[in-house]
Order: structure tokens, then C-alpha cells, then sequence
């Protein structure tokens, strides 16, 4: 049954945007939906405004104003523009880069975005065409902006878009500045606040200047020339999915010095329709289907893709029954802080200031490799933005050897502040270099670590609630989860309880809360278990859904018994997920 009032609220909004500032297409679209008997698009389009978080925005494209369109791009932007200008009011001039991804509307959206800067008098640095996220971090570091936005949905399905914004650090926004966008955004109250008309003046195109840079700073990174030279025709499978790795990430591989990058030619269409997939996540086996094809064809070595926006990396490797299989994000993480620890160590580059970092829903097991290796670990909240902050924060005091999450996304470099699939994916393919120097395949080194450390398992679940009624019940679970707490999962006794919103820590079996130091609060919820079990709980920040992060633990005697303990693993994680109400 709709609600009344409701309907009221969402046919009061969408007339506004029948009236004077808004262009016919858009207002043809909100009239179509006014007109429609069913008034499912309506409420889902106008019930709220879409929310610029501490993130930027991210949502469906179309028409209203919980939609990603001009006029949401556009108040963002202006919000934005009129924070910059009282933040750096002593400058004589304001600087910020603009990038977009191949998406729909990306083009359009990210012009919309330069007009409306160079209207409020800032000079704009716009990429000529999309590039990947992490190389608008670079340009805003390189070009000595104060600023920088993005229009990307990284991996989200093709009817969304959304708008990264960045500071002068090259990172997303963390507080005060986040916080202080959000509130000039949200005074915006009126399209007529917005200025649309653009000084071309101040509007400059930039490309290949940028991009040689950035990949000679990228190629400084290898710690192993010499290896990848002895293995240059190492066989490599990559894919953009559509997106806009293709245009800088074979050419990486290829500065580092592999001669043999086999691509996937339906897949280095670059197209916001991502005809090839379902949906164009790295995580998921469908969108590596046509890549693993490939594999098969030529016997590869290793197998990669970037997400649309070339900030995350997906990996296939072979696994013990020489079958490609996908490697989860915990597992890239943990060969990427594993060998560059490994391979600094044995250049005797390793000082004792050095540190690696990574989010609270990331493996623990990373925290045993750094700890058996004497290195310095910060853990820190999920996003980049958070990394960024430990980095900024030991900038010129300690060395920066890598930092990551789970959800596919790592940085090798200092030069960039996010997430970096161009310099992950060169990196990935010299330490598969490096792993068949020593006689092994990527797999054998996985398994090696597990031998040696102790042996994880984990599992990312989301389970999306889409629209007014599933935020609602998103906001029911989390409450659920903290009111009703977990007494005990797969058999082992909830010991401990840390939730990141009251920033607490439980120790359930005596009682004792600590607080949890942390910069600020998150909506996170950790169960740990007697036998090392840990749950972490959260809903997404930029996608209609709640995460659930599953990692279990146990020894791994030796190689021979990996097969059987991840079927261990496995059958241990489906009864978490049926403890959980998820599976």
C-alpha cells in the first residue's frame, strides 16, 4: 500500500523539477514518471536527496534528486567550490583535477563538474578522456591542486554513477573537511545557486603529459629487474572489463619489462554498458569467466583485471588440480605485504622503519606475517581515505612499503593516495616472476605462507536491501546484531565483542569494556571467537547492502593438506553463515 503522505512529499519535490532551471529531457523524464500509474520510480527518485557522504555521492542514473544527474553532480560541485574558496581564500588561485571512468555519462558529468568550478573562478585540470582513479591521486599530488574529482561507480552494475572527491593530500576527504563539504553541499537549496557556465579560460586538458609521468614513477617501484628479465615471456592474461585499465596498464607491464600480455579482445572494448558481464566486479568469478577462457587457450601463468574505474585487481591463479581458481581479496593482500617483506628483506633494504597497513575487516594473518617479520602494522577503518591518514601522518618519519583491504584494492606506492590496480597489477606479475625464479608456481608461495604462519579462510558476503525500505531494514539488522548479540558461532563462545560505533570493546566471558582508539566512529561490529573465529559486520557505504566478513582459523601442517583443510574451512564457514541468518 503506498503512503499517502509519502506520495505527497515525492509529487511536491518533483514538481520543482518541472520548473525554470532544469532542461526538457529531464523535465520529460520526471513528467513521464508523475504521469505513471505506478509510482514505484517516483518515490525511489524523489523520496530523499541523494546524500554527498563523506565519500562523495553514488547512485542510480536519472532524473530527481536521490539520482545521479547534472543537477546532483552540479550541487556538489558548487557546494564543494564554495568550501575551496573559503579553505584556501589566501591563494591567488585554486586548483583541481578532473577525471572520469568509461560509464555512462561519465564524460558528461565530469564536464559539468570543470564548468562549474571555472565559474566559481578555479583553474581545472581535465583529463582528455577517462583514466583510472588512482592517476587523478597522482596528477592533484603532481600539478599541486587542492583538489580533485572523480566521476566513477567503480564497480558497481552499469545504472550507477557517482563523484569522488579528493583533497590536496591526493586522498579522499577525512574530517574536518569531509564533514565541512557535506554542510556547503547541503546549503545548496536551489538549481539557481548552481553556476553551470563554464570559463573556458580556465578549463585545461591534460593526458600524455600526466600519464608518462605517472608510469615512469610506477615502474621505480620493481624490486626485481633482474628476475623479470630472466622471465620476461611470463604469460599474463589481463582484462579491463571494459573499463579504463586498458588504457595505462598494459603499457605498464610492458615498461616493466613483460613481452607477453595476452588480452581479452571483447573485453578491451571500453563501454559504460559492460556488454560482456553481468556486472563488472573482479570480485565475482562471471566477470573473469572470459579471462579464464583465455587462460585455458594459452596455459597462462597468471591471470588479472581491473574494476572500470582501474583502482581494485582481480586475480585467477592455478590452483593444487591445475584448475584456474579465483583468489579472494585477503589472499592478494597477503601475497602483496608477504613478498614485499620477503623481497626487501633479502635486498637488505630493510631498515626498522618501515610499516605496512591494513583495514579492521582485512586478515588477521597479515598481522602474524608483519609481527614474525619485527614490522610495524596500523590497522585502520575501511576505505583508502583511512590508509591515506596513516600515511599522511608518517610522511617523512617512517618508510611506506604497502597498505591494503580485502575488497581488492592495494597500493605499492607513496606518489598515489588510493587504491592502485596500474601499479598493483605490475607488481602482482613480477612476484609471479619472483615465485618461478624459486622453482614454484603463485599458488605454491600461497600455500607456503599458510605453512608457515598459520592457515585462514575467509568469505565476503553482502546481502544488498535495495531502495527506502531496504536502507530501513539494513538499519534493523545492525541494530539486531548489537542489541541481540551472537552467544556463541559454529559452536565456539563469542570471548569478544568490539563495535566501532560506541567504540568499545567487550570481553564477553569477564565482563570489562576498553574503549577502542580510533579516529573517529564507524558503523562496525566484530564477533571473535574462543577457537579465532572473527565476524565483522557493516553496512556499505556506497551500495545498498550490509557486509559480512568471515575469517576462520587453524594451523596448516603441511602442502599435502591444504585441500583438505579449505574443505574444512569451507563447511565451517557455511554454518557461520547459517548462524548468522545469511546463509
Amino acid at each position: 500500500m503506498i503512503d499517502e503522505k509519502l506520495l505527497q512529499e515525492v509529487t511536491a519535490k518533483a514538481n520543482v523539477w518541472l520548473g525554470e532551471g532544469y532542461d526538457e529531457e529531464t523535465k520529460a523524464e520526471v513528467k513521464q514518471m508523475l504521469d505513471n500509474d505506478d509510482k514505484t520510480d517516483l518515490i525511489e527518485s524523489f523520496y530523499k536527496t541523494l546524500e554527498f557522504g563523506t565519500g562523495g555521492l553514488r547512485g542510480i542514473m536519472g532524473a530527481g534528486c536521490n539520482r545521479m544527474n547534472i543537477y546532483t553532480v552540479g550541487s556538489a560541485t558548487q557546494g564543494l567550490a564554495n568550501y575551496l574558496k573559503d579553505a584556501f581564500k589566501d591563494l591567488d588561485q585554486i586548483k583541481v583535477v578532473v577525471g572520469h571512468d568509461v560509464r555512462n555519462n561519465s564524460r558528461k558529468f565530469a564536464e559539468t563538474v570543470a564548468n562549474v568550478f571555472s565559474a566559481n573562478g578555479i583553474k581545472v585540470y581535465l583529463f582528455e578522456d577517462c583514466r583510472p582513479t588512482p592517476e587523478l591521486s597522482y596528477a592533484i599530488r603532481l600539478l599541486g591542486c587542492q583538489s580533485g574529482v572523480n566521476i566513477t561507480a567503480s564497480h558497481n552494475p552499469k545504472e550507477y554513477n557517482g563523484y569522488k572527491a579528493y583533497w590536496d593530500d591526493g586522498a579522499q576527504m577525512v574530517s574536518p573537511h569531509d564533514v565541512n563539504t557535506i554542510d556547503y553541499v547541503n546549503r545548496i537549496s536551489d538549481v539557481s545557486e548552481i553556476k553551470f557556465e563554464g570559463n573556458p579560460d580556465l578549463i585545461q586538458i591534460i593526458g600524455e603529459d600526466v600519464d608518462s609521468q605517472y608510469i615512469e614513477e610506477i615502474a621505480k617501484l620493481s624490486l626485481s629487474q633482474d628476475i623479470i628479465k630472466k622471465h620476461s615471456d611470463l604469460k599474463i592474461v589481463y582484462t579491463p572489463i571494459h573499463g579504463t585499465g586498458k588504457t595505462l596498464i598494459p603499457r605498464s607491464l610492458e615498461r616493466w619489462g613483460f613481452k607477453n600480455i595476452i588480452h581479452v579482445p571483447e573485453q578491451d572494448v571500453q563501454s559504460g554498458n559492460f556488454p560482456t558481464v553481468d556486472s563488472p566486479n573482479p570480485e565475482n568469478a562471471s566477470a573473469m569467466a572470459m579471462a579464464i577462457k583465455k587462460a585455458e587457450e594459452v596455459d597462462a601463468d597468471i591471470v588479472m583485471a581491473s574494476d572500470p574505474d582501474a583502482d581494485r585487481i582481480g586475480l585467477v591463479l592455478k590452483n593444487t588440480k591445475g584448475k584456474y581458481e579465483l583468489v579472494n581479496g585477503n589472499q592478494i593482500q597477503l601475497i602483496f605485504h608477504y613478498y614485499l617483506l620477503a623481497r626487501n628483506k633479502e635486498l637488505g633494504t630493510l631498515t626498522g622503519n618501515e610499516y605496512i597497513v591494513k583495514t579492521i575487516v582485512t586478515s588477521d594473518l597479515i598481522a602474524k606475517v608483519a609481527a614474525k617479520q619485527g614490522m610495524k602494522l596500523y590497522d585502520c577503518y575501511t576505505g583508502f581515505k583511512w590508509i591515506a591518514t596513516v600515511m599522511r601522518e608518517n610522511e617523512g618519519k617512517a618508510r611506506y612499503l604497502g597498505g591494503g583491504e580485502e575488497s581488492y584494492g592495494f597500493l605499492p606506492e607513496e606518489f598515489c593516495r588510493d587504491k592502485d590496480a596500474v601499479s598493483s597489477i605490475s607488481l602482482m606479475a613480477e612476484i609471479a616472476a619472483w615465485a618461478k625464479e624459486k622453482g614454484m608456481t603463485m599458488n605454491d608461495m600461497l600455500i607456503d605462507i599458510y605453512t608457515t604462519y598459520g592457515y585462514s579462510k575467509e568469505r565476503g558476503i553482502s546481502v544488498v536491501r535495495t531502495g527506502k525500505s531496504g536502507a530501513e531494514e539494513i538499519v534493523a539488522m545492525m541494530k539486531n546484531f548489537r542489541e541481540n548479540p551472537q552467544k556463541e558461532i559454529a559452536g565456539s563462545p563469542v570471548v569478544k565483542i568490539k563495535d566501532f560505533q560506541a567504540l568499545e570493546e567487550k570481553n564477553v566471558v569477564t565482563g570489562e569494556v576498553t574503549p577502542l582508539e580510533m579516529p573517529c566512529t564507524s558503523n562496525v561490529l566484530q564477533y571473535y571467537t574462543a577457537d579465532g573465529t572473527k565476524v565483522s559486520i557493516r553496512p556499505s557505504g556506497t551500495e545498498p547492502k550490509i557486509k559480512f566478513y568471515i575469517e576462520v582459523h587453524d594451523t596448516l601442517a603441511d602442502a599435502a593438506a591444504y585441500d583438505e583443510k579449505n574443505d574444512w574451512a569451507e563447511a565451517k564457514i557455511n554454518v557461520i553463515c547459517k548462524d548468522l541468518g545469511i546463509a
